[in-house]
């Protein structure tokens, strides 16, 4: 299965970066990310308790980045919503018998750990605000 968890985060994120001053409903981003609204504001619960995004409800309710999209990195993002291992899962029950099999996944995590560490170093050198000047 494919996860868009990241994708869909970053897209919410440069919307609410791109309009700082308004309050956006999840109905609104949804129709850019061309999603349903209740992946959204699943979306926005998990940007909201890292810290990421406020929300407001009611009539003039929304959402609104918490600082400054200069002051949000991508590996913040990131971080927020990743739920799965960069380089997928480790084989479950390799042969322990084997010489191989009875190693790999302590290899495995260290090679999945260094991966992990060089993805939030590559991502946190970029802020959300750059990401948002392409669109300039």
């Amino acid at each position: 299965m494919n996860n868009t968890r990241f994708a869909t985060a970053v897209h919410i994120m440069t919307l609410l970066a791109e309009s700082p001053q308004e309050w956006l409903t999840s109905e609104w981003m949804a129709g850019s990310i061309n999603i349903n609204p209740v992946v959204v504001r699943k979306e926005i619960g998990v940007l909201r308790a890292a810290g990421l995004v406020i929300s407001r409800q009611g009539k003039e309710g929304g959402s609104q980045l918490s600082r400054s999209a200069q002051s949000i990195s991508i590996s913040e993002i990131y971080s927020a919503v990743k739920n799965t291992e960069v380089l997928g899962k480790k084989n479950q029950n390799p042969n322990p018998a084997c010489t191989v099999g009875k190693e790999i996944n302590n290899h495995l995590n260290t090679l999945f750990n260094e991966t992990e560490e060089l993805v939030i170093q590559f991502l946190g050198d970029k802020t959300l605000q750059e990401f948002c000047d392409q669109f300039k």
